[in-house]
């Protein structure tokens, strides 16, 4: 059977999109930080848990999130995990010591589906706005929890089925080929969580819009983030102009009353032990 997503294709892009990414990752940016909020659960001082020795923060990008967990943890060992090796680069750019001889996260270039690490090995395991790019769920979060130490802590967050819901309709109307990923919702995330042994699932769905001039100005920023159609069953030439054209003037209908075209992001987050 063959594969959802083609991995090369999602290397490949994001590969691209390292040196401008983290400037265009707003939406990404603010998903982080409410990952991070999260974390200040795990470190009440009421439920004195200890400080964590190994933290790894899944599908870093440019490993500003690792960044920030080093400096909350200083001792641990951060390991910045990325399936683009041009993405590490820039987590190594961006992991300058806040000063001298502080540890710096450890880059490791690997992929969500087979984790490089021993098994129950991990105390808290990050990963933010990655697991849209993986297919079986139910095989990623049996690794998250193979890796994950007993009362380890998982905290994820991904897309919902709602996101660029007006991309989607809009390029149906142009060709038959799908253009947009088909996320998985609130309820099958948490539902494979489970399945995977994890528990206390703690689950949020939010919705945001964000809006364009143009379909163009869209399809740039997608560029932009590595976000482009990385499905197996994606049309493997250029997007002629005029089924271009035709994505243009389904969309153009949604225009709102400022003239701007709108693009709707669901995030789904999740906390698990």
């Amino acid at each position: 059977m063959n594969a959802l997503y083609d991995t090369r294709q999602v290397r490949r892009a994001f590969s691209r999109a390292a040196p401008g990414y983290a400037a265009a990752a707003r939406l990404q940016h603010a998903v982080e930080a409410r990952l991070l909020e999260m974390l200040d659960y795990r470190d009440d001082p009421a439920l004195q848990r200890t400080q964590p020795q190994v933290v790894v923060d899944l599908g870093c990008g440019p490993g500003r999130a690792a960044a920030a967990m080093q400096r909350r943890w200083p001792k641990a060992r951060v390991l910045a995990l990325d399936l683009a090796l041009p993405m590490l680069r820039e987590s190594r750019s961006n992991s300058n010591p806040w000063r001298l001889f502080a540890r710096r996260p450890q880059a490791v270039c690997a992929d969500a589906r087979a984790l490089p690490l021993a098994e129950n090995s991990v105390d808290v395991l990050f990963s933010n706005l990655c697991l849209q790019w993986v297919e079986d769920l139910d095989a990623v979060f049996a690794g998250f929890r193979r890796v994950l130490k007993p009362q380890g802590l998982l905290l994820l967050s991904t897309f919902g089925p709602d996101t660029l819901w007006e991309l989607r309709e809009a390029f149906a109307r142009a060709d038959d080929t799908p253009h947009v990923s088909p996320f998985a919702d609130i309820a099958g995330f948490g539902d494979a969580l489970m399945r995977a042994g994890f528990h206390q699932p703690v689950l949020d769905r939010e919705v945001e819009t964000s809006t364009y001039p143009d379909l163009a100005a869209l399809m740039r920023e997608l560029r932009e983030l590595g976000a482009t159609n990385a499905l197996s069953a994606r049309r493997h030439t250029l997007t002629g102009r005029a089924r271009f054209a035709a994505a243009e003037r389904a969309y153009d209908a949604l225009r709102s009353g400022d003239g701007t075209l709108p693009a709707t992001w669901e995030t789904i987050t999740a906390m698990a032990w």
